[in-house]
């Protein structure tokens, strides 16, 4: 079989572990010839937003960009699953760059952490007691006790899950900003959150640790027991996604603030 050309080249084809997927994966590699993803010059993910997550995170700074097809449950980061005509709707896609953010964490044995985060970094408490967490930004402290479940930080990427679901604010992909949000505050009862600047650094100590233990998890990465954390966009790291013209996430974006 011949294939026509394309400014994308080489096809990578990686499936999540359902059925759907898989066989999805297997039908493409025969039709357009996919290759290893270290060969590829372009990533077709098959799955739902999980392992469209994942496979952001496994070719970040490769300069492959990932084109996803729903084959999972959730697919807000995916396009939509057809056989036909991959090669002119990968040259039609419209690219994002997404760059992550790095939490930089501090456990209750003194080790320090790394892990990055597309969607969100988050803290939850570990127990029955309520989290009772400092937070500043730039070293400036904005509210010196939250008590609640915990906190998030999430990016624009971010901002449709779990941001959305705990009531945060949606954010356009392009905005310079990140979503700073309660997850069920007590105390300040009517504290809703805040957007602040993508370029700043925030800090967010624990209070109270051994009464009251709090985890951090960036995106899949969990880190038990956090005394202090710090989160910032690290502008050097990105990872490319692909999205078909007229299903941008800019479109999507807005279509979920007109649901009702």
């Amino acid at each position: 079989m011949a294939i026509e050309p394309t400014r994308h080249g080489a096809i990578a084809f990686i499936a999540s572990a359902t059925p759907d997927a898989t066989e999805a994966q297997q039908r493409l590699n025969a039709l357009y010839q996919g290759v290893d993803p270290e060969s590829a010059d372009v990533i077709v993910a098959l799955g739902g937003d999980g392992f469209m997550l994942q496979t952001l995170h496994r070719f970040m700074n490769s300069g492959k960009p990932i084109y996803g097809m729903n084959r999972g449950s959730v697919g807000f980061l995916m396009n939509e699953f057809h056989v036909d005509e991959l090669r002119q709707r990968l040259d039609a896609a419209v690219p994002s760059t997404l760059h992550p953010l790095r939490m930089d964490a501090q456990d209750a044995s003194g080790n320090e952490h790394r892990a990055f985060a597309i969607n969100e970094v988050s803290l939850f408490r570990q127990s029955y007691q309520t989290a009772k967490l400092r937070i500043s930004i730039d070293d400036q402290v904005r509210l010196a006790e939250l008590i609640g479940d915990g906190v998030l930080v999430s990016t624009p990427a971010g901002s449709t899950a779990y941001n959305l679901s705990a009531h945060g604010p949606i954010l356009p992909i392009h905005a310079p900003l990140l979503a700073l949000t309660p997850i069920s505050a007590f105390r300040p009862r009517h504290w809703r959150g805040a957007l602040i600047p993508d370029r700043v650094t925030v800090s967010i100590e624990v209070l109270e640790p051994e009464k009251r233990p709090v985890n951090a998890v960036a995106d899949h990465t969990e880190i038990k027991s956090v005394l202090k954390i710090a989160i910032k966009q690290d502008r050097r790291a990105k990872s490319l996604i692909l999205f078909d013209p007229g299903h941008s996430w800019d479109d999507r974006i807005l279509a979920e603030q007109f649901r009702y």
